[in-house]
């Protein structure tokens, strides 16, 4: 099943194991059990001193197998193969099951330690998803760490029958307890704040005591990296709140136009991002999102930024870098069946809906790129354009029009995702041309029509465009003294990685301009 180099590769890794522990397979006669066979005696023979396999699991989901610890009550299983994506989740696993520490802060440790109760979870996930893997190790850490969580990991295309029953129509999707937890990309520290009711008390106190920035930039995507980096190099305080370190760039399956780097994926070019932040003295506040900014009250003052959890942070100069997340269509139906036949990452879903009938509302690049790949996928896909024709590059239509399984609506406007018994089953669109209405009849809606700024936070603050857009000048600066923008968030033309990247050094550089100017005295 791996290939020598892969084997090679992850015998090296498994010399890192210093504690023994079973590996537990329950399996069937079936050609899944067999693969898993082979697979789990490949493991055991890289490291047979310090790992044993035995094949007399008697659990109902088949096949899977449990990591265990001798003498310990540890409880992480893995149902169905996890490969793709989610094979480095199974490295780690093992790794950290043998005892090698984890990357994960000291504080999140104790805190997962420290959780008291009963957890089951257990994760649905494709191993094509690529925001999958953060979520199965998340939860296959908690397991190992503490014998009270017990872990689950799922992989849907085993189990379907068990997807269809339990209605998931998008992963990761997370049950705890036989009752929905959370959807979508999740960190260990989510994970834990959520569980851990106390978190957000003492993480406000905590952010409150800080001292003052020179530079506190909000928001972690590309233009918050480089203006974090930029601002760093300077040799002044520097601080990075964030909801989510890497921002949509998570979200982002191939990047194939960062110059210099000819070709990475989301989460990677993400962890590169804050690999780059971290290399300076740069004090990264991550899970914290911001509710307030509070301008300073008199010239050379201190700007506050208040945070959701009650915490405030006060700087001589901010950087707004928050970004965009995905437009919503707004149409009946939309809100209802989300997750339940409405999704909008076709790389992460797309799979679940393999053999059936879909639709992509959107025709700019995003949505004929989602056409093309789920057509490879599914038995049918309809996309929908509100404009008279696509948006998308050449190269892309001519690609989507060449598909046989494909049939495209231009000067279509929706009108409703229709569903049944709680999941989608049809489309309604009206024809601008003619106005008359038609019935799509379908079981799943990918929505690729663009981006919205995360900037309701700062109406009244901020001058914003009529799109919700920071209003900034040649140098990021804003209306407001001192407050700088960068990114998607901004009034700047073209949303694309590299364009945040260099206007977050711009904001950077003019805060400094900025913090210079203003210690001159008059």
């Amino acid at each position: 099943m791996l290939d020598d180099s892969l084997k090679a590769q992850l015998g090296a890794y498994l010399e890192r194991v210093q504690q023994p522990f079973e590996i537990v397979a329950s399996l069937s006669d079936s050609e899944n059990s067999r693969e898993m066979l082979d697979l789990l005696q490949t493991i055991t023979g890289l490291r047979s001193d310090k790992i044993t396999l035995k094949t007399d699991g008697q659990d109902a989901r088949k096949p899977s197998f449990t990591l265990q610890r001798v003498g310990s009550d540890t409880s992480l299983r893995f149902a169905g193969l996890p490969l793709g994506h989610e094979f480095t989740s199974l490295v780690l696993a093992l790794l950290w099951t043998g005892g090698h520490p984890p990357k994960v802060e000291p504080d999140v440790i104790e805190q997962i330690t420290a959780l008291d109760g009963d957890f089951h979870f257990e994760v649905y996930m494709s191993l094509s998803c690529h925001n999958c893997p953060d979520v199965v190790q998340a939860l296959s850490l908690m397991a190992i760490l503490n014998p009270k969580i017990k872990t689950t990991i799922i992989e849907g295309g085993a189990f379907q029958e068990e997807v269809e029953t339990r209605e998931i129509m998008a992963v990761p999707m997370v049950f705890l307890n036989g009752s929905m937890f959370a959807s979508g990309k999740m960190t260990v520290e989510e994970i834990v704040a959520k569980l851990d009711t106390g978190a957000a008390a003492r993480d406000a106190a905590k952010l409150s005591a800080k001292e003052a920035y020179d530079v506190l930039i909000v928001g972690g995507g590309p233009a918050g990296a480089a203006a974090a980096v930029y601002a760093a190099r300077k040799g002044i305080r520097t601080g990075v709140v964030a909801e989510r370190f890497g921002g949509q760039v998570n979200d982002t399956l191939a990047i194939e136009n960062y110059i210099s780097v000819l070709e990475t994926d989301g989460p990677k070019f993400a962890a590169a991002l804050e690999a780059h932040t971290r290399a300076y003295d740069v004090d990264i506040m991550n899970l914290q999102r911001a509710d307030k900014l509070i301008p300073a009250a008199q010239p050379g003052g201190l700007i506050e930024v208040q945070l959701a959890n009650g915490g405030v942070l006060k700087s001589k100069s901010v950087i707004i870098s928050t970004g965009a997340r995905w437009r919503n269509v707004n149409v009946p139906g939309e809100a209802e069946y989300r997750n339940k036949g409405v999704a909008y990452c076709p790389h992460c879903d797309g799979p679940l809906f393999k053999g059936k009938r879909v639709a992509v509302i959107g025709g700019g690049n995003s949505g004929v790129e989602a056409a093309i790949d789920l057509a490879g996928v599914v038995a049918h896909v309809t996309l929908i354009e509100f404009a008279e024709q696509l948006k998308a590059d050449a190269v892309l239509v001519n690609k989507l029009k060449s598909l046989p399984n494909v049939e495209i609506h231009t000067n279509a406007q929706t009108t409703e995702i229709t569903g049944v018994e709680g999941k989608v089953n049809g489309l309604s669109y009206k024809d601008r041309a003619t106005g008359a209405d038609h019935h799509v009849a379908l079981e799943g809606v990918f929505v690729q029509i663009g981006l919205v700024p995360n900037t309701e936070w700062l109406k009244g603050t901020l001058e914003l465009s009529r799109f919700g857009e920071i209003m900034v000048d040649a140098k990021g600066a804003t209306n407001v003294p001192g407050v700088f923008a960068a990114g998607d968030c901004t009034t700047v033309p073209y949303k694309q990685i590299v364009i945040a990247a260099g206007d977050g050094a711009k904001a950077a550089l003019g805060a400094f301009d900025h913090l210079i100017r203003s210690s001159v005295p008059a």
